[in-house]
Order: C-alpha cells, then sequence, then structure tokens
C-alpha cells in the first residue's frame, strides 16, 4: 500500500531525532559519570594528602588506639571511610570496621600502586561491607620514604544514585527536546509534503476535466516551476480540448443535419460512428449502435455485402440497395464507399454515405405511370374519332341512321378528349401558381361551398339526390377561393356519380385550434382498401370501365389533392 509523502519524511525525521538525541544523551550521561568519578577521585586523594600526615606520629609510634579513634573521627566529618594500612598490608585502623577483623590488604591494587608513590585508585566490591566500593590510597612518606598506607573510599551507591539522577534528568531534557523536534519535524515534513499534495489535488481536478483550475505556486523554486509547467499543460490543454470540442460539435452537427445517412466502419468490421438519418434507416440509435459489429446492427444483407466490398477494395465503391421497411414499403438507396485513412495514410476503415433515392424512384415511376396513362387515355378517345371517321368516309355517311349514331359517338370521345385536356390544363396551372406562392386571403367559407353545391345540383336532382351543408355562417379561413371551389366541386361531382339515386349527400364543417376540416359524407359503393393509397395519383381509377361510363378522366382527385397541398393542407378518404 503506497504511503503519503508527508508519512515518508516525518518518520525519517523521528528516527534521525531519536538516534542523535539518544547519542547526545549517551556521550552526556558517559561524561557526566566520567567526571563525577574523576572529581570524586579527585576529593578523596585531596582528603588523603590532607589526613596522612596526621597519622605520622602514630604510625611511628605505634600508637593503634589513637589511629582507630582518628579514622573514627575523620570519617564522621568527611562522610568517607578511612583505613591505614602499614607497609606488609596490614590494617591498623578504619572507620567503618575493627582492624582486628580486617584481612590483610597487601594484595590490594590500590595499595600495591601507593606503595610505589603514586596515587591508587580503583573501584571494586568492598569484602569487609560486602558492596562496590572507589578506592583512593596515598602512601604516608616522611623524608620521601613511606612508613604507611592511607586510604580513602566511598560507597558506589551514592555515586552511582547521583549519577543515575544526572541521567534522568538529562532524560528528560532529551525528552522535552525531542517533543519539540518532532513537532517542528511535523511542520518541516507538512512545509515540504503540501505543496505536493496540492500538487496532486490539482492534477487530479485535471483529469476530471476541470482544466480552468490554477495551481498556487510555491515558495521553493524546484516545485514553483513544477507548478508553472503543469498550469501551462492545463492552459494548452484546455485550449486544444475546446478546440476539438468545437470541431467534434461542428462535425456532429453537419452529420447530424445530412439527410444522407453516414457511416464509419472499422477493418475489423466495427461501426465506429454514425449519423441520425443513418441510425433511422437502420431503424436503431447512435448510442446502441457504436462499437458493434456490422452484422450486430444492419440487418439488410444487401447493406452487409456492401460494406464488406468496400472494406476490401482500396479504390471507391458505388451500388444500390433496398430496405424494407415493412412488407408494403421499400426504401432505395445510392450507395458510395471510400476507403478513410489515418495520418499516416494508412486504411483504418471505410466511409459509407446512403442518399435517399426512393422519392426520385417513385417520381420516376409515376412519371412512367403518368406517360403510359396519358398516351392510353388520349389515345383511346383519338383511335375511337379516327376509326369512325374512317367508317363514315367507307360510305356510313350515306346512311343517315348509322351517320348520326357515329357522329353522337365521336362527339362524345371529343368531349372526354377536351375533359382530359381542361384536367391536365388545370393541374399544369394549380402547379404553377403553387411554385410561385399563390395569392391567399380570408374568405367565408360557406358561400364557397354554397356556390359549389350549385354547381353541381343539376346533377344531383337529376338523381333524385340532396345536398346538405353543415357550416357556421361566420367561419373564414385564408384560401383562393376560385381553387377550394373547384376542389368541393370535384369531390361533389365525385359523389353524386358513385352513389345511388336517392340517396343524400352531406358537407359538414369542423374547426379547431390547429386547422379546419371539411368532411363529405356519400353513400357510394365503396373503394376497397388496397386502392386507397394511391387514389389521387393521376388518371388513377378503381375502375375503368365504370369510370369511363360516369365520364370521369382519372384527374379529378388529382387535381383535389394538388389545390389541398397548395393550401398547406391534406386530404384522406376513408
Amino acid at each position: 500500500m503506497k504511503r503519503r509523502l508527508l508519512w515518508q519524511i516525518y518518520p525519517a525525521f523521528l528516527i534521525i531525532t531519536a538516534l542523535g538525541l539518544f547519542l547526545i544523551s549517551w556521550n552526556v550521561s558517559g561524561l557526566m559519570k566520567s567526571f563525577y568519578y574523576k572529581q570524586k577521585r579527585t576529593q578523596l586523594e585531596n582528603l588523603c594528602r590532607l589526613a596522612g600526615p596526621s597519622f605520622w606520629e602514630d604510625v611511628k609510634k605505634a600508637d593503634y588506639t589513637h589511629i582507630q579513634a582518628l579514622c573514627e573521627q575523620m570519617g564522621r566529618l568527611t562522610q568517607a571511610r578511612y583505613t591505614v594500612i602499614d607497609l606488609e598490608g596490614k590494617v591498623l585502623g578504619d572507620s567503618e570496621e575493627s582492624p582486628e577483623k580486617m584481612v590483610n590488604h597487601f594484595d590490594r591494587p590500590e595499595f600495591q600502586t601507593a606503595l610505589t608513590g603514586q596515587v591508587g585508585s580503583r573501584i571494586r566490591p568492598s569484602e569487609t561491607l560486602q558492596q562496590e566500593m572507589m578506592y583512593v590510597a596515598v602512601a604516608i612518606q616522611k623524608d620521601a620514604a613511606p612508613i604507611a598506607v592511607l586510604r580513602t573510599s566511598v560507597a558506589m551507591t551514592e555515586l552511582q544514585a547521583t549519577v543515575h539522577s544526572v541521567f534522568m534528568q538529562v532524560l528528560r531534557y532529551g525528552f522535552l527536546i525531542a517533543v519539540v523536534l518532532a513537532l517542528l519535524s511535523l511542520a518541516i515534513s507538512w512545509k515540504i509534503s503540501r505543496p505536493l499534495e496540492l500538487l496532486r489535488l490539482g492534477a487530479e481536478r485535471f483529469a476530471r476535466g476541470d482544466l480552468g483550475h490554477r495551481l498556487a505556486v510555491p515558495p521553493s523554486r524546484e516545485i514553483a516551476a513544477l507548478a508553472d509547467s503543469m498550469n501551462k499543460m492545463a492552459s494548452q490543454l484546455d485550449e486544444r480540448i475546446r478546440t476539438i470540442v468545437a470541431q467534434r460539435n461542428e462535425q456532429q452537427a453537419v452529420l447530424s443535419s445530412m439527410i444522407e445517412g453516414v457511416i464509419a466502419v472499422s477493418t475489423d468490421g466495427k461501426i465506429m460512428s454514425l449519423n441520425n438519418a443513418t441510425a433511422k434507416m437502420l431503424q436503431e440509435t447512435v448510442d446502441r449502435a457504436q462499437n458493434r459489429t456490422v452484422e450486430e446492427v444492419i440487418r439488410n444483407t444487401e447493406l452487409q455485402r456492401f460494406i464488406h466490398r468496400a472494406l476490401d477494395s482500396d479504390e471507391p465503391v458505388e451500388g444500390q440497395i433496398v430496405l424494407h421497411e415493412n412488407s408494403q414499403s421499400e426504401q432505395y438507396l445510392q450507395a458510395h464507399g471510400t476507403m478513410l485513412a489515418d495520418d499516416q495514410g494508412r486504411k483504418i476503415g471505410v466511409l459509407i454515405v446512403m442518399n435517399d433515392v426512393t422519392r426520385i424512384r417513385r417520381l420516376e415511376q409515376v412519371r412512367r405511370d403518368f406517360v403510359a396513362n396519358v398516351s392510353h387515355e388520349l389515345k383511346t378517345p383519338v383511335t375511337s374519332i379516327k376509326g369512325f371517321i374512317e367508317t363514315l368516309l367507307d360510305g356510313a355517311m350515306n346512311k343517315p341512321e348509322d351517320g348520326r349514331r357515329f357522329l353522337e359517338i365521336i362527339a362524345r370521345q371529343t368531349d372526354r378528349l377536351n375533359s382530359i385536356i381542361d384536367d391536365l390544363l388545370t393541374l399544369s396551372r394549380i402547379e404553377q401558381q403553387k411554385d410561385i406562392q399563390m395569392m391567399m386571403e380570408p374568405v367565408s367559407l360557406r358561400p364557397v361551398l354554397t356556390a359549389a353545391v350549385g354547381l353541381c345540383e343539376i346533377k344531383a336532382t337529376g338523381k333524385n339526390m340532396s345536398i346538405r351543408i353543415d357550416c357556421d355562417e361566420n367561419l373564414k379561413v385564408v384560401a383562393n377561393a376560385s381553387l377550394l371551389e373547384q376542389a368541393i366541386v370535384n369531390l361533389v361531382d365525385n359523389a353524386i356519380k358513385y352513389s345511388e339515386s336517392g340517396s343524400d349527400i352531406q358537407l359538414e364543417v369542423v374547426q379547431n385550434e390547429a386547422e379546419t376540416l371539411i368532411h363529405i359524407h356519400d353513400h357510394g359503393c365503396g373503394i376497397a382498401k388496397e386502392h386507397l393509397p394511391r387514389l389521387f395519383e393521376r388518371f388513377y381509377v378503381v375502375d375503368k370501365a365504370r369510370s369511363r361510363t360516369l365520364g370521369g378522366t382519372g384527374l379529378g382527385l388529382a387535381i383535389v389533392n394538388h389545390i389541398a397541398q397548395s393550401h398547406n393542407g391534406r386530404i384522406s378518404v376513408k
């Protein structure tokens, strides 16, 4: 587990501080002990030299009683032990013990050193007192000749207690110094690690995307240079990311607004990106489709094959694809595939652009159907007229009854031909008016409906049919009155043609906040469901034989549809 820098620096400071204090305390204690022991030896030596002459006369006279009394007296005065030893090692007097009970001291190290004229000093256990003692021995001399040895001593327990007291004092002060140094070390460690911690927190904010944040510059030159570098890096990253985001948003806006489908596929067959138009074509969402394989997203085998063909080729490819939206609707696409390359020119995938040409295909189909239908519709009466004229020229006009019947047929076919031409001219005029944004104005709707019904009233009376109008007198709409009247006339005329005699027709107007609805109800023979989508196409008739019998041209509902569209409206049938 990684630790914070503070807890890496601070323990090292503590260890160094503790080790330094321990060594200092140990050295000071040793020096104090050595100093105290040396001072005590010097003190005992001085006592020996001061008291030595006092014993010279008694030793020479062998007055052991006085020597013993003098040792005891001096021991009481100086709080030290005094021992007088002759040159043979015999104890002549001792302030702590009777000399008779004491063994010969000839082998004592301090005694042997004193006999040489030097100061003998030893720390060793006392056989008499059974405790550790410090001994200092000096020869008692007269005219530079030793006659005895005076030894002074003190118990080491006193010395050790004093030394221990000094050591504890040093330890206490050392502990206080250690606490102060520990706090100072903590402050120094925090001061060193805090700028780095702030840099870490700032870097985390940079990583979260907060590139507008700026790091505080600490006083340390090295860390300040690092903070300045990170601030410059954040500023440059922020600028570059903003540029990249702006470019991406522009690209996304362009791709989203394109009506063409765009899809990018990597070399391993995964979808890198696609626009909304493609997602709509594939009946998928953009988020779900990205980073998935072509087979997972695209269910159309033609498009799958086209994408794989584009991936296998280094040249642009083209093709036509049919998407089946449902069982009754198809979507025609013109697809173009080209190679996608990185900045080093290596192929990383392909870009597929799909243009929806369904409307163009349908318009081409409508155009072909229109040409075929108009040719057929015009050719039929022309052929009929030509045939009967030839029959008349061949002699039928010499027979009054046949000639009149043939001429009546020619007249009807001429009227039909004239009706087709009039309807075609009407369609053309409406389309031209739509293109030049024909004039609209507020008009009362009821008079328009009344005028249209008046034009159809003779036909309705002939079939014993009634036409009722259900419309508010004050209702107004923005429209072209003449075109709207023509549309109503065509619809009412159809209702009269294809309804049984004696039935009624109703015109009902309903207005809401968004639009005005004109309902035309009749009791006709009905239209099969499969014919409804194409009912408003030019020349499309459900029953051609019946339509011709009733004088229909197949253009009436197409005219109504164009009039509705020119008014930004619509027409439907049930």
